[in-house]
């Protein structure tokens, strides 16, 4: 018998024997040594003393169960066949002679293996393991040994016996030694935490590169070692225990070596030791401290117990080395504000509040913009408290440099504090009254105070005339020249924008029902003669209420950014905003609000109908697998640099762009129709026109084309008009059209190549005619464009030679230079076919500048990537795939809250069946030795990426739950309302209501005003919370300020009225109290 080898199992279960009888006696194991067949001699004079000394058949019936269960016991005794097995007839001494006989033979034959069997182990360890035990949970069926269980299911027939058995499931079975407990699994938290454990011991190589000289580039090894004769397999364990005393010497010189030498660092303690070494040098270096920060929080996981607090002490312990290190130090606002967000976590409340009070000595946007989001999260008094703080804030900014777009961040940020807490109306009021001075303010108040002009605004607010937004508005300015009228419009009637289920008898759901329908009515602020004011007083706002939130802006930046900011707010968002408006700012983590209404988040989680998939299927008893199906690579959201992609522009062939109709959803579209009209400045306001345009384009391509008509003609000479005019036929598929336009403005009136918008009317044209299938008509328009004709080579060295020089031109819009570079990357495209002399164009161009918007190299990357996507993609071209996926690889490193070169990087896996690199990008990546931070919308990104694929979403639960997790605790995100939104509604959709209950604690103590939050209770988590658990959620919500248009209480009057309604509303509990039971009881069993 041989002694099997297993991968990943304990090493005594080698030892088993083969207990399946042999086809006849002569198949005997070789494998005897001496005290075997001493052994069994013995056992046979027993058995034949025995035999001698019985008699009657009830003796000898006992004699061959007795010989039977001794041959079973002994591990070697070969089991015979029925038809060789004696009888009480048959004569058994010569067969045991002969038996013996032939042993001593055989072992006289082999005298000289006689002391290797003495010494053979009864087992062979395997220390390598198999790799596929950590991927299955377990080894093969296969390399079970065969056992049998003895002792009454306690032990293993030839096992030692300290070896009992554990646990027995399925096939297979679990041992251990004595009575101790179950051995850790690959899967337990124990495992894990020895598999996250770093390194005790580095590998250090020797000073030599190779052990043997290098010649001629190869390393000549000796060949003066002779083969060696074959040898038999047992040979392993011949010199077992020279090779143990090699190990274990080898091991003491080494320990001897560490001991005896300086102590071995880890590569972590090596970059410490690193960075403190350049902090000895330059202390007042802020990235070199930030960079230590990072290096030693890095070992302590996300997702860890207490990961939170440890996090915060040591950065507060570095933080506070650092501002003592240098002057310099304690001036720097981005120590200052890292050292009080660690602090949030550690410090009492009196202490933070009086850090605070010493970084806002500091001054700076980013100081108070922290120190308002601190507040909003930490005040529990309601959004007077909001307005009060804010109002602290502008007056701090008043007069400094960059004033206007910094009050406009401010003005955002409470405008999205009114929406959470449920105070719509009051948002509305606030962007209304700011559009009237801003936009319509009378000609006779220009140049006098704010405080003038805000009470001639009050006197216009009270005379409830309609306002901007609202029809029949002609602002402020025209109802001062007409001479104060009356108020003669009529406000925009409400617009039911989701449908609820109200057939439930459940009051807390029938008021969760109804709130949600009155959050999503109508948003715009009645007037006092209205029938929602008497009901509902929130609904009418004063201006005293928000006066103090009023700015005057003065410059073209500060009023398109305020026109942009409220599309934001109005749910159409605008990528890039917040970016622009700050560079490396948190301000995502409150301004996407987009991404936390109900349409969008039905987009963001796959479909419960198809979650599950048949991964293969059988035709004619053949194996089938199914095809893998993907939904759009392009998904519900929208982020890139500002600019990168026009609100016309598109990718892909379902015409992915910024706004389509799934992002119109929830949207009061003739409010925000009357937005675009009323705020319009002129006919030259050609960049609000062509958001206004995108805007119909998402809900009708024709109001689209004939709202542009009407803009031409009042501009006839605008060629940014004609450049979206021509965009929006190409996007209605009319080529010959949309030819026509560029025909009509290019060829028939001549534009010099500087001039702004020729150049994207030029590439527009030869792209069009690219994508047709025409590439001959796409060379001669870009010959065309630099005045170039003819044909051959030299014709085609001149229109490259033309194009460099327009590129190399000063233009006034840096796009316009973009749309040149990506001509002359097309023209090196369609005539080299060469996609990295191509790419050469864009990589070639100087680097940014100091002045110089980091969006720009972004954008250029994007179009980049645009021009290798339709070559490969869209037409399809003969092209290597990995020259699109490497470029998608560097773009989504260097990018990686794109979503369009997110989108396009699915694209170009899609077609793989290694997923490794789209789960690399899920998974939490490192920079700088800590772990990345995400921000919101690249965090949210990630769920939808788990459902991109059909069938895939359940094997990817776990992975979309500890990236959530990672985002609830980093510093980056934990505070954000839409991120929890998110979470909540990831635990609710995969059926976890237990633990959806216990995250929506954690979400309102980091988030006290969002009343989406809170209503969670009320609505899809209302089995997992009971009566007086939603009674304490609504007491909660009054005291922090929520706004709750009607009373619970009104609900549950309908429920107590009577004993059979109130035992209803228990029921409804599902926890009745013990007291009220048992009065209850009491009050049955009274006799009278």
């Amino acid at each position: 018998m041989t002694a099997p080898s297993f991968s990943s199992f304990p090493p005594s279960f080698a030892s088993f024997p083969d207990l399946d009888p042999g086809p006849s006696r002569h198949s005997l194991s070789p494998t005897r040594n001496e005290s075997t067949a001493d052994e069994s001699r013995e056992k046979t004079r027993k058995h034949k003393k025995d035999k001698s000394e019985r008699h009657g058949k009830k003796l000898k019936d006992e004699s061959r169960k007795d010989k039977r269960h001794k041959t079973a016991k002994d591990v070697h005794e070969p089991v015979l066949p029925r038809q060789h097995r004696p009888t009480s007839k048959d004569v058994i001494i010569p067969d045991d002679e002969k038996l013996k006989a032939e042993e001593d033979r055989r072992l006289a034959q082999n005298d000289h293996q006689d002391s290797q069997w003495d010494s053979r182990p009864v087992f062979f360890s395997d220390r390598k393991g198999d790799q596929l035990n950590v991927t299955y949970g377990g080894i093969h069926a296969g390399d079970i040994p065969k056992y049998h269980i003895v002792n009454r299911g306690r032990s293993i027939l030839g096992l030692d016996g300290d070896w009992t058995i554990y646990r027995k499931g399925g096939k297979a079975i679990e041992i251990n030694i004595g009575r101790r407990h179950k051995q850790p699994a690959l899967t337990d938290s124990s495992v894990a935490t020895l598999l996250a454990a770093p390194p005790c011991q580095r590998l250090i190589g020797s000073g030599d590169s190779y052990k043997y000289e290098e010649v001629d580039g190869f390393l000549r090894l000796p060949s003066n070692r002779r083969p060696k004769a074959a040898e038999d397999y047992r040979s392993i364990t011949k010199h077992q225990d020279n090779l143990d005393s090699d190990s274990q010497s080898s091991v003491s010189d080494d320990s001897s070596d560490d001991e005896s030498g300086t102590p071995v660092l880890t590569s972590h303690q090596l970059s410490l030791k690193a960075l403190e070494q350049q902090l000895a040098a330059d202390p007042s270096s802020i990235e070199i401290w930030l960079s230590l920060v990072r290096h030693s929080i890095s070992n302590i996981p996300l997702t860890s117990k207490n990961a939170a607090k440890a996090r915060a002490e040591i950065t507060l312990s570095i933080l506070t080395r650092a501002r003592a290190a240098h002057p310099h130090n304690r001036s720097s606002r981005i120590l200052f504000l890292k050292y009080l967000r660690a602090g949030e976590d550690v410090w009492h409340q009196s202490k933070t509040k009086a850090e605070w009070e010493d970084a806002l000595k500091l001054g700076g946007i980013e100081i108070w913009m922290d120190w308002l989001e601190w507040r909003i999260r930490t005040t529990a008094s309601g959004v007077d408290t909001s307005v009060a703080d804010a109002t602290r804030v502008l007056n701090a900014l008043s007069g400094s440099e960059g004033s206007e777009i910094d009050n406009l961040r401010v003005l955002w940020r409470v405008a999205v504090a009114f929406q959470q807490a449920g105070y719509h109306e009051r948002t509305t009021a606030l962007f209304q009254a700011q559009a009237e001075l801003t936009f319509e303010a009378p000609q006779s108040l220009h140049g006098l105070p704010l405080e003038k002009q805000l009470e001639s605004l009050e006197e216009f607010w009270e005379s409830e005339v309609p306002r901007v937004g609202e029809p029949g508005a002609k602002g402020w300015g025209d109802w001062i020249s007409s001479g104060r009228p009356d108020n003669s419009g009529s406000p925009l009637t409400a617009v039911a924008q989701m449908d609820v289920d109200d057939q439930s008898n459940d009051p807390y759901v029938q008021w969760h029902h109804d709130e949600l329908r009155a959050d999503c009515a109508s948003h715009v602020p009645a007037r006092s003669t209205d029938k929602r004011s008497e009901s509902d007083p929130y609904t009418t706002v004063l201006l005293s209420d928000i006066k103090a939130l009023l700015s005057p802006f003065h410059t073209e930046g500060a009023k398109n950014a305020f026109r942009l900011i409220w599309l934001s707010v109005l749910g159409l968002h605008i990528p890039g905003l917040v970016e622009t408006l700050s560079q490396g700012s948190w301000d995502d983590r409150w301004s996407y609000t987009y991404l936390s209404s109900f349409s969008r988040l039905h987009s963001i989680f796959p479909d419960t109908a198809r979650q599950r998939q048949l991964l293969a299927d059988s035709l004619a008893g053949t194996l089938i697998g199914k095809e893998r199906e993907f939904s759009s690579a392009f998904g519900p959201i929208k982020e890139w640099s500002r600019d990168a992609l026009g609100p016309l522009e598109w990718i892909g062939k379902d015409k992915w762009r910024m706004w389509t109709a799934v992002d119109l959803q929830g949207i009061n579209q003739d409010f925000v129709r009357a937005v675009f009209k009323q705020l319009r400045c002129g006919s030259e306001d050609y960049e609000w026109d062509i958001y206004a345009l995108a805007f119909e384009a998402a809900l009708s391509i024709k109001s689209a084309l004939k709202l542009s008509r009407t803009f031409l003609s009042t501009a006839r000479d605008s060629l940014p008009h004609w450049v979206a005019h021509a965009r929006l036929e190409r996007l209605r598929e009319h080529v010959d059209d949309a030819r026509k336009v560029y025909q009509t403005v290019l060829v028939a009136s001549q534009h010099p190549p500087t001039q702004p918008f020729v150049g994207q009317l030029w590439r527009d044209w030869a792209e069009m005619e690219w994508l047709s299938g025409d590439q001959n008509a796409a060379l001669r328009i870009i010959q065309r464009s630099v005045n170039i004709e003819g044909s051959g080579g030299m014709m085609i060295l001149r229109v490259k030679r033309s194009l460099d020089d327009t590129i190399n031109c000063p233009h006034e819009q840096w796009k316009d230079r973009e749309a040149w570079i990506s001509l002359r990357a097309l023209v090196e495209l369609l005539t080299s076919s060469s996609q990295d002399a191509a790419l050469v164009i864009f990589d070639s161009q100087p680097a940014a500048s100091v002045n110089e918007s980091p969006g720009l190299r972004e954008s250029m990357m994007v179009a980049s990537l645009m021009l290798l996507y339709n070559h490969l993609v869209i037409l399809r071209s003969p092209t290597p795939p990995a020259v699109l996926r490497d470029r998608l690889q560097i773009a989504i490193d260097t990018y990686p809250g794109n979503s369009l070169v997110l989108g396009m990087f699915l694209e170009a896996e899609k077609g793989h069946g290694i997923w490794g690199r789209v789960r690399a990008q899920l998974g939490q990546s490192t920079a700088d030795g800590g772990p990345m931070e995400k921000n919101v919308s690249r965090r949210i990104a990630e769920v939808w990426v788990a459902g991109w694929e059909k069938g895939r979403w359940q094997s990817e639960i776990e992975r979309t739950r500890s990236g959530l997790a990672a985002a609830a605790e980093s510093e980056r995100t934990k505070g954000s309302t839409i991120l929890w939104r998110v979470i909540l509604e990831f635990e609710i959709r995969v059926g976890e209501l237990e633990r959806a209950k216990k995250l929506l604690y954690r979400a309102v103590h980091e988030c006290p005003l969002g009343k989406d939050l809170y209503m969670l209770a009320f609505g899809p988590l209302r089995s997992a919370f009971s009566a007086h658990e939603l009674d304490a959620f609504v007491d909660i919500m009054a005291e922090r300020g929520i706004r709750m248009r009607k009373g619970v209480d009104e609900y549950l009057e309908r429920v107590t009225d009577g004993d059979e309604l109130a035992s209803d509303r228990e029921d409804l509990d599902g926890s009745e109290d013990e007291i009220e039971h048992e009065a209850r009881e009491r009050r049955l069993l009274m006799p009278y």
